[in-house]
């Protein structure tokens, strides 16, 4: 491959966890790949991969109650929820390989145990709650799962959540030990001191300014080195977008038909942060519960117990909010930028459709912290506002298209990515699970852009992720292996406890 000046083989535009992984997957299969990165602020992992940009939280559908449905015969619909789950085997799979190959190293100050809870209360959803787990049960990925309604037990399990609970309601909860806590800001940063160790070129304080496409079918991007003030232009042959919410103006700016029809929604966020030591030390969970009627998905709230800087935290939220800026460090011009002749109807018609949500929205904006205090009070009724602060979370921009389900601007939650037809192109857009399943998206995204070079690939890639194209769901002697041994390998259970893993699968615990 080239090496004219300027000319690269790949370049990844943002340094987030998305081009992190994506980065350490091509230098493991084609280490001769030469590789920039460019990143308008000024080191690794500041916007959505940043620790305190999101919930942390290693999702696997261990306690997320939005990732199983209740259809219509009153029966759960797991299938969400073992996709993500084996999604987010692969990435574990990905991190042992970097631990084991010393590539990476020390992965407790990323990745911790902590048990995953689901947490109702009221008697529909405490029955809703017994057949998600009778469901669950099914598959062996969601082995050791508990459930009780027992107050004692449930005082147990999390004193905090429990302390001066006068409410009548049933209660029920779920708790699976296996849960994980995962700081994206600490890992995407080893993973690009990774990368510059296999001299990939990291350029900082450098913003994409546009990409297109020349006439010997390469891509030009023109780039603006903030510290020089100079106008740059390099080409590759293949572009990645991981710009988190920027990604969709810069993909428009592809003009690939892939890029039309489609539109974005700025959510923000909030969480309140616990700043007294001893009521941090008295949860150690992540607990979610379920959103409330009309509020979107991304609304579940939880009560996290998080390892930031191997510092023990206690985060409470989300709370949404609404910015039009596409990125934390965005414009507030972003949402009106990101309006096309080609997608404005869909604009339109999703701005027709989602008015529960502007509704949601605005009440999100005008809470005060007296009724954000409320709503933590739902799960520690002890709590008192002088031992929690606010913090701004991240942006994320929810995708909006035309889909045959959900007819012409149908807001979509979840990661999606695009391609050109040709795969010399790429970018994510959307959000949660995201950075959980970053290992598996990356992998979509070799398939389609690189499918000659993937048949060559396959075996290296199996060496890396030995569960790669097979249904661990389907195999649960191959799924307790692998689950054990990338615990051992990542620190989450100490090597001495390999022999007799728990069986246990749906237990019930009323004692």
């Amino acid at each position: 491959m080239s090496k004219l000046p300027n000319k690269t083989d790949v370049i990844l535009i943002g340094a987030g966890v998305m081009s992190a992984t994506l980065g350490a997957l091509l230098k493991e299969l084609a280490p001769e790949w030469e590789i920039k990165v460019f990143e308008k602020l000024t080191s690794a992992g500041e916007e959505s991969s940043n620790e305190w940009n999101n919930a942390g939280t290693g999702h696997s559908a261990l306690c997320e109650l939005n990732y199983t449905t209740e259809k219509s015969d009153g029966s759960i619909d797991i299938s969400k929820a073992v996709k993500i789950n084996e999604q987010f085997q692969l990435s574990r799979q990905f991190w042992s390989y970097l631990v084991k190959s010393n590539l990476i190293r020390n992965p407790e100050d990323f990745i911790m145990p902590i048990p995953h809870m689901s947490l109702v209360q009221g008697e529909k959803d405490v029955t809703f709650l017994k057949k998600r787990l009778e469901a669950l049960s099914k598959s062996p990925l969601f082995q050791g799962m508990e459930y009780s309604e027992n107050p004692e037990k449930l005082k147990e399990w999390m004193p905090l959540i429990m302390e001066e609970r006068t409410s009548t309601e049933p209660m029920a909860a779920t708790k699976i030990d296996s849960g994980t806590d995962v700081n994206f800001g600490a890992l995407t940063r080893m993973l690009f001191d990774y990368l510059k160790t296999k001299n990939v070129e990291m350029n900082y304080n450098h913003g994409v300014k546009d990409i297109k496409r020349t006439s010997n079918g390469l891509w030009e991007v023109k780039v603006h080195d903030m510290n020089s003030g100079k106008i740059e232009n390099h080409t590759a042959k293949f572009v990645f977008i991981g710009a988190g919410g920027a990604s969709l103006p810069l993909l428009q700016k592809t003009g690939i038909p892939e890029s039309k029809q489609i539109g974005g929604f700025p959510v923000s966020g909030l969480f309140m942060v616990c700043n007294n030591p001893e009521v941090i030390e008295r949860h150690h969970a992540k607990v979610y519960g379920k959103a409330k009627v009309g509020a979107p998905p991304m609304s579940v709230p939880h009560l996290d117990t998080r390892f930031i800087d191997n510092k023990k935290s206690l985060l409470f939220g989300p709370f949404a909010g609404f910015s039009p800026k596409f990125l934390k460090t965005g414009s507030n011009l972003d949402l009106i930028g990101s309006v096309k002749p080609n997608n404005l109807f869909t604009m339109l018609a999703a701005g027709m459709k989602e008015m529960s949500l502007t509704k949601y929205l605005i009440q999100q904006v005008l809470l005060s912290n007296e009724k954000r205090l409320e709503e933590l009070r739902e799960f520690i009724p002890t709590a008192k506002l002088e031992d929690w602060d606010v913090v701004i979370a991240g942006q994320r921009v929810q995708v909006i298209k035309d889909t045959e389900a959900g007819g012409k601007g149908t807001l979509q939650f979840g990661t999606e990515v695009v391609t050109a037809s040709d795969g010399t192109i790429a970018a994510l857009l959307g959000a949660s699970p995201g950075a959980s399943t970053a290992v598996h998206v990356m992998l979509e995204v070799l398939e389609k852009c690189f499918p000659k070079n993937m048949k060559n690939w396959q075996g290296k890639v199996k060496e890396m992720i030995p569960s790669y194209g097979l249904s661990l769901s389907d195999q649960p002697e191959l799924f307790r292996e692998l689950h054990q041994s990338t615990a051992e390998t990542l620190g989450l259970v100490k090597k001495k406890e390999t022999s007799d893993h728990s069986n246990k699968v749906g237990t019930e615990v009323y004692s």
